[in-house]
């Protein structure tokens, strides 16, 4: 029985559960080993606080593939069978910050282990790319002010696949969110670029490039599709 204090008035179709989960991960098998062979020879040549740079590039791509296979597995059995809220009541929609706010955390962070660890790689590293990498850092950080002003970390969490009155939020048009319907992984991940580009690691762009690619494939195969059983339209539109 699901104790959900305010379910989702909607009806999901029969077999959403998997409904783009083939051609995820069909595309995250192309990119890792892009992503790896753009990083090239540059691994195994530093560390940072006695951890290899290889051992910090495959960390800053795992963390981003489990977070975002634990997205397509949990948001689609919360919004299909209510399986969080059905085990924990309306504290499942807590237990699931829990799970995610440590790995979205953790991928900014790795970026930059990636990059302490394997700076000045970059033949071209110099003051010009380090100025780019900190005007990259702005639109980042409006984002995140305006996902705080405007849309609501909760909001933002994936509330609207746990309770009714996320759901029928009116879409939001202020701040970062005027110039992308989708501002968070427009403008937020351009954040992560300049980090790469201040520390002048190719193998952080690398890490980087496969983030930022991979986000769209959570949008294309995952929120995209919800967003039709949610709304009755793309959430883009």
């Amino acid at each position: 029985m699901d104790r959900n204090s305010d379910p989702l008035m909607v009806t999901v179709p029969a077999g959403h559960m998997w409904h783009g989960q083939v051609r995820h991960l069909l595309m995250l098998g192309a990119l890792l080993p892009g992503a790896w062979m753009i990083a090239g020879n540059h691994l195994e040549d530093g560390t940072w606080l006695g951890i290899t740079d290889r051992s910090w590039f495959i960390a800053a791509l795992g963390v981003p593939v489990i977070q975002q296979i634990a997205v397509a597995l949990l948001w689609r059995a919360q919004l299909c069978y209510g399986l969080l809220t059905r085990l924990f009541g309306d504290a499942g929609f807590i237990v699931w910050g829990v799970i995610f706010f440590p790995l979205l955390i953790l991928r900014p962070l790795l970026v930059m282990a990636v990059g302490l660890a394997d700076t000045n790689s970059l033949a071209t590293h110099g003051l010009t790319l380090s100025v780019i990498g900190a005007l990259f850092l702005v639109p980042a950080l409006w984002t995140m002010h305006s996902v705080k002003k405007y849309f609501g970390f909760a909001r933002a969490l994936g509330g609207d696949h746990f309770f009714e009155r996320y759901r029928a939020m009116p879409m939001v048009r202020e701040g970062a969110f005027k110039y992308s319907s989708n501002a968070m992984y427009s403008f937020v991940f351009i954040g992560l670029w300049g980090i790469a580009l201040l520390l002048g690691s190719q193998a952080a762009l690398a890490v980087v490039l496969f983030q930022h690619a991979y986000i769209w494939v959570h949008w294309y195969c995952t929120e995209q599709p919800d967003g039709v059983v949610l709304y009755g339209q793309s959430p883009d539109e």
